[in-house]
């Protein structure tokens, strides 16, 4: 337990330094500046990769060491074998997971970045107080997240029916966004802006960065709750995606969460890096589509996948993410997108 405790140390660090050294004045984060952070994220990325190694081929705090599989009759298997081609065997497995886990939540956050690029400008958030609502949407998506991958987790170590439900879930979810109508989004419409309204009176304007103020003595919101209130609801929503594809790469609980938590840290810096160029990647769509479809046919084909190629399996599913990945961001920088088909600016 003292490695998960460690790592939630780390966590608090890396938060309360951006609280306290990026975050202490309300102004717009420079595409520089950003790019510079997300650089910092993904070295952290790099480095923590590296200690998942050590720390799963030396078995630090009893990382990599699972309870004794159990068949269908109750009865233990063989020492070493696993009911599951999913857990890591070594240290190179492990960090291959975690990576891999790490490098698909950052590629689906990117469908999340465009989404909240829509409800910001929707409700007229100021630039500089954008940062504000994306790092108290992140505080809460961490712990969304964090409950969701213990309850997918154990809702698939203990029902083997997950699996495929999961499995369906990441194939509906391709297909889905295959053929999505990319049109304007209506969010006055959502059920969510109508229940915060009946709880609480609605400023008409922003007052500097404050969710809440005082009108006549009583408390009432402002356009910024409401933007952080969807911004939550949103990655709540990405969240039934993106949790059971990375489960689907691999069930260790520390890897799945781990990888969800330097995506999620680095989602901020990577909007303010990537806002104004969303509009550049047209073809990463169909990239993340088939990744979606890959991981969901790996979930459904779980009981037939050779359970003893643990290291292959991953070095194939490494490969496929990294050659999908590298096709649609490739094509979207060398074909130009067809008027049919564009999105058009994302205002900021």
């Amino acid at each position: 337990m003292f490695v998960w405790a460690a790592f939630l140390l780390l966590v608090l660090f890396i938060l309360a330094f951006d609280l306290g050294v990026f975050s202490r004045e309300s102004k717009a984060l420079s595409a520089r500046a950003a790019l510079i952070r997300t650089t910092v994220y993904f070295v952290l990325a790099l480095w923590f990769t590296v200690f998942v190694y050590f720390a799963y081929e030396h078995h630090l705090g009893g990382l990599g060491i699972y309870p004794e599989p159990a068949n269908t009759q109750g009865h233990a298997l063989e020492a070493g074998a696993h009911p599951t081609s999913d857990l890591p065997e070594n240290g190179w497995e492990a960090a291959a997971q975690f990576f891999m886990g790490y490098i698909l939540e950052q590629s689906l956050s990117i469908d999340n970045i465009f989404v909240i690029a829509l409800i910001l400008a929707y409700f007229q958030v100021p630039a500089a107080f954008q940062h504000r609502v994306l790092l108290w949407g992140i505080l809460g998506a961490l712990v969304m997240r964090g409950v969701m991958i213990y309850l997918g987790i154990e809702l698939v170590k203990h029902a083997a029916v997950t699996m495929y439900f999961f499995g369906a879930l990441l194939l509906f979810t391709a297909f889905k966004m295959l053929f999505a109508d990319e049109g304007e989004v209506d969010f006055e419409k959502s059920r969510i802006i109508r229940l915060a309204r009946r709880c609480f009176r609605l400023h008409p304007s922003f007052v500097e960065d404050h969710f809440f103020t005082k009108i006549d003595g009583k408390w009432a919101m402002t356009p910024m709750f409401l933007a952080l209130v969807i911004v939550e609801t949103t990655d709540l929503v990405f969240a039934v995606d993106s949790i059971p594809a990375v489960i689907g790469l691999t069930q260790d609980p520390f890897l799945v969460f781990t990888s969800n938590v330097f995506a999620i840290l680095g989602l901020r810096s990577l909007y303010f890096a990537l806002a104004d160029l969303l509009g550049r990647f047209h073809y990463l769509k169909y990239s993340l589509v088939a990744i979606l479809a890959f991981v969901g046919i790996k979930m459904l084909a779980h009981d037939f996948l050779p359970h003893n190629q643990q290291g292959l399996i991953t070095l194939i599913s490494l490969g496929i993410i990294a050659i999908s990945l590298g096709i649609g961001i490739g094509a979207s920088l060398l074909i130009p997108e067809t008027h049919d088909s564009a999105q058009g600016d994302i205002p900021s």
